[in-house]
């Protein structure tokens, strides 16, 4: 009998966000579904994808393909961010500054999510401007790359 032996996942995973879509056709509506996904190591490299797929089990594993695709590396040398930074992407700003050790993530939703899967433990971070999930996410993620050690 051959032993399972379950091997530890090279990555966190998070769904972000699941969105019902329809598209007008000849026959009538063709339903689909988008997956926004996170994934990170915590230990600095986190990606992000919007999968799409006519069922909700296919976008997400869709999106997590496509995720690791898209890794980006953020250095990290303490459990929070160097210096304090501010970042436009289209219409979602986000402000994020360091915290003092024992703080925590003192983030919303989706910027919440990428923090923690990026590694970083303690960090004050603000969204502006937009709802828009798939904004934040893109947005939170190029505030990080331009962190400068």
């Amino acid at each position: 009998m051959a032993e399972y032996i379950k091997q530890p996942k090279e990555f966190d995973e998070r769904i972000i966000q699941i969105k019902r879509v329809s598209k007008k056709t000849k026959g009538g509506n063709k339903i689909g579904f988008t997956a926004l996904v996170v994934i990170g190591d915590r230990k600095g490299r986190v990606g992000f994808a919007l999968g799409k797929a006519p069922t909700v089990q296919a976008a997400i594993q869709k999106g997590f393909l496509k995720a690791r695709e898209n890794l980006v590396t953020i250095d990290l040398k303490t459990n929070t961010i160097p210096h304090e930074i501010a970042k436009k992407y289209k219409s979602a700003k986000i402000l994020m500054k360091p915290a003092p050790k024992g703080a925590g993530i003192i983030a919303g939703g989706t910027v919440r999510d990428v923090v923690e899967l990026v590694g970083i433990k303690d960090i004050s971070a603000k969204m502006l401007g937009s709802n828009n999930k798939n904004l934040n996410v893109r947005c939170a993620i190029e505030a990080l790359k331009e962190l400068k050690l």
